[in-house]
């Protein structure tokens, strides 16, 4: 087996292991505390290690920012970047706590819980990736479920059904919001990772189902289940952020603003429609299992109800206001299921200043935004 395919193998059983277990399993404290290593001082070169997650369509700048290498244009001559797949936010959490990356490409709900550990690693959000109502706020449910008339009465058949999602994560804050609002209880409600989703959907062992794209789009084109709604039905929206250690952020702001400014580019290149095919042949190649039709739906195909032209993910670059709120709703619902023990986030998880300025200086109209492209725009 060549050497990469097994450490891809090897984090994905390190994932399921941390999704089969309660919601808790987001609680890593217990990682090593670490410092990343000599910075070094203001000009030299770096070496960073950076987590991102290619299986997650909202942090697909970072997909972007490996391929193009936007990077080499704003950090220090001599300095290099080391791009690790993380295949849940989880994984790349425990990196950073144990001083294994400098910064990390996350989806919201990691993102806190890694600010949530400052007695381990001091770890702040300093960019904005990603804003989108359908990228982690999706409902499937099995293949041979009847066809419905509307996004809700799908959800109301979800009562006395079995449905599974990873708790703790993106799509379960999502799920119970809904099933809230429309008094939807489940049979059974369980917690599990992607993986067990996926094979359970195959064995029609779960009626539904809450997941991110690329997921939804790879179990659709499987025909293993079928997507009834989304965030966007009940105006819930989920954000991907950029997380980097205070060590970085305090140590080596160079470099913060480096990176920021490639990731800007980077945004800017991810919402060029004309370079929506490389992005989906980049998302392909640096994961496994999934075809260049699931990528290229995933951020870019049309739904029942949407239209070419409609908004897939919209990206701020900073925290804005509504971006601040969600980051306020959805540090409650951590600390209410008990993933995040503290009632109130530590002072200045945000700190995104930089990235403000850099934002105010490039002239650009945020926020970016991707946009739905027509079928005929594909080129597989």
């Amino acid at each position: 087996m060549k050497t990469g395919r097994r450490e891809a193998l090897k984090l994905r059983a390190l994932a399921l292991a941390l999704f089969l277990v309660a919601p808790a399993c987001l609680d890593i404290s217990s990682a090593a505390s670490g410092g990343g290593g000599n910075l070094g001082k203001a000009g030299d070169p770096v070496h960073l290690s950076i987590g991102y997650q290619p299986y997650y369509t909202q942090a697909w700048s970072g997909v972007a920012m490996r391929g193009k290498e936007f990077w080499k244009k704003y950090l220090p001559p001599g300095s290099t970047v080391s791009f690790q797949v993380g295949l849940q936010g989880a994984v790349i959490v425990s990196q950073l706590l144990a001083g294994k990356q400098q910064m990390g490409y996350m989806g919201d709900m990691p993102s806190l819980v890694a600010t949530s550990k400052r007695p381990t690693r001091d770890i702040r959000i300093v960019a904005a990736v990603g804003v989108s109502q359908d990228q982690c706020n999706i409902f499937l449910v099995r293949s041979d479920a009847p066809d419905f008339e509307s996004p809700e009465k799908a959800v109301k058949w979800m009562g006395g059904k079995t449905v599974a999602t990873p708790q703790g994560s993106c799509t379960d804050r999502f799920t119970r919001a809904v099933f809230q609002k429309l008094n939807v209880k489940p049979s059974a409600y369980l917690n599990q990772s992607i993986e067990v989703i996926s094979s359970n959907f195959q064995s029609k062992r779960i009626d539904a189902a809450t997941v991110w794209e690329p997921v939804a789009a790879r179990l659709v084109n499987k025909g293993l289940a079928k997507r009834v709604a989304s965030g966007e039905n009940f105006n819930q929206n989920d954000a991907g952020f950029l997380v980097a250690s205070k060590e970085l952020l305090d140590t080596r702001p160079d470099v913060v603003e480096g990176y920021l400014k490639a990731e800007l580019e980077a945004q800017q290149w991810v919402a060029n429609p004309a370079n929506a095919m490389e992005l989906a042949q980049m998302a392909v190649s640096q994961t496994e299992g999934y075809t260049l039709r699931d990528m290229w739906d995933a951020m870019f195909a049309t739904e029942k109800g949407a239209q070419p032209g409609d908004l897939s993910n919209r990206m701020p670059f900073v925290v804005d206001k509504p971006l601040q709120g969600l980051v306020d709703t959805s540090w409650t619902f951590l600390n209410k299921i008990k993933v995040i023990p503290q009632p109130e986030p530590f002072p200045g998880i945000v700190q995104d200043g930089i990235a403000q300025t850099l934002l105010a200086k490039s002239g650009i109209e945020s926020p970016l935004e991707v946009k739905k492209l027509p079928p005929s725009d594909f080129k597989g």
